[in-house]
């Protein structure tokens, strides 16, 4: 039995760690604390099952960080993220400028002039004063945030449409844009 509840804890907690460490937004995260929770209730079993206080209190602690990750990413993240998709969409048919969520800035695919993925949008730059969106940071290539690329774009080429982040560049056109340093951006 302590073998079963070892190997289903290994398993959980090898899957969680894939979906959290993968970044791909608060549902993708909230089902990893999910399956943290089952790793953690397993490794507690196995704790039991061998006699090792030390694995049963520190998976009892982490049964519980993992239930808050549950709360924070499925209940809280989620709730503020529908709340900024139903804010554009309500933006979208009233009179006036639509609005976007500044959070799809840091996780959006940036779409060139034929609507080929040119790169992913990993922050944006904004003026202080005005609150004006400057520029846009771009990653291309790599694999896993290995040998990936950074370029800026300037909002002034870029805009959202239809929730995609977009520019009206061309693959070519993108690529000749300078790179910047991962931990150097433009202060201006």
């Amino acid at each position: 039995m302590d073998q079963t509840a070892s190997w289903i804890a290994t398993a959980a907690t090898i899957i969680a760690a894939c979906f959290t460490a993968s970044n791909l937004g608060s549902r993708i995260t909230g089902i990893g604390f999910i399956i943290f929770t089952i790793g953690s209730i397993a490794w507690f079993a196995t704790g039991l099952l061998t006699g090792q206080p030390a694995l049963v209190w520190t998976n009892a602690v982490m049964t519980l960080l993992n239930l808050f990750g549950v709360y924070r990413w499925l209940g809280r993240q989620a709730k503020l993220e529908t709340g900024a998709e139903k804010a554009a969409e309500e933006s979208a048919a009233a009179p006036g400028e639509d609005l976007f969520p500044a959070s799809s800035l840091t996780a959006s695919r940036l779409l060139g002039r034929g609507g080929e993925a040119l790169g992913n949008t990993v922050d944006a730059m904004l003026s202080c004063k005005g609150g004006t969106l400057r520029y846009l940071v771009v990653a291309q290539g790599g694999v896993a945030g290995v040998g990936e690329t950074f370029r800026r774009v300037d909002w002034h080429y870029a805009g959202v449409q239809d929730g995609a982040v977009k520019t009206d560049m061309s693959p070519a056109e993108f690529e000749a844009l300078p790179q910047i340093e991962k931990d150097r951006w433009p202060g201006r």
